[in-house]
């Protein structure tokens, strides 16, 4: 029997928010845990302990199940958030939904290393920057691209809500050129309706600054779930 996954919950058809995927018709499976405690955190449902009554123990079978359901058997992208997903054991819902036509995409701080990162369609990397009060073990985010593989499909994501955390990208940016680089402004206000002024005049400055720097090779974008539902959940 599979081991059980905890699931926070599972929503969709929507749209990808953010990062190398935004736009793009998907379905979230949302874990349950987290072995980090980023100070805006958004989805802390997904990461604090006291909600872990209401995270459901499924197997890899009854998860796909509820993917298919709402997807109405028609392949897409399938999200796997958290929480960190890495830290559950997802490579056989991944062997599942391959088998039929379904791809896979991974959002991860690069804390923590599997093996099945090397079935993923897509690994996205977003180390938390200094805005977040957690600090960034590079030799762990560099076991994660490991794992991945050398043929993997990897793109960073950080957000960003200060000058610190633009000098953060900066040095992320240069420690991984290879990689592919996404910035997003970060979303201050948790739960509730969404500051989109705010947002928008931090997306506003993030695009400045990487203009007047000439980093001509980031790729700067909103969050565009906030902008669309606010800090709704399941959308």
């Amino acid at each position: 029997m599979s081991e059980a996954i905890r699931i926070s919950e599972i929503f969709g058809p929507t749209i990808q928010g953010e990062g190398a995927l935004i736009g793009q018709p998907t379905v979230f499976v949302r874990t349950g845990g987290c072995d980090y405690r980023c100070v805006w955190c958004d989805t802390l449902h997904a990461v604090e302990s006291k909600y872990r009554d209401e995270w459901k123990p499924m197997s890899a079978a009854e998860i796909f199940a509820r993917v298919e359901e709402l997807s109405g058997g028609r392949p897409l992208m399938v999200s796997l958030s958290g929480g960190n997903p890495a830290i559950q054991p997802l490579g056989e819902l991944i062997k599942l939904g391959h088998e039929k036509g379904y791809e896979f995409a991974l959002e991860t701080q690069g804390s923590v290393a599997a093996d099945w990162f090397a079935a993923l369609d897509v690994l996205t990397l977003s180390p938390k920057p200094p805005s977040s009060e957690m600090d960034t073990d590079w030799m762990k985010f560099d076991a994660c691209i490991e794992a991945a593989g050398e043929d993997a499909n990897i793109a960073i994501k950080i957000v960003v809500f200060d000058d610190s955390d633009y000098a953060y990208a900066r040095e992320a940016a240069e420690r991984y050129p290879h990689l592919p680089l996404y910035l997003q402004p970060g979303n201050h206000q948790i739960g509730g309706n969404a500051d989109t002024d705010a947002l928008n005049a931090r997306m506003r400055w993030l695009v400045e600054q990487v203009n007047k720097d000439q980093w001509f090779n980031a790729t700067v974008l909103p969050q565009l779930h906030v902008m669309l539902w606010g800090n709704e959940r399941g959308v």
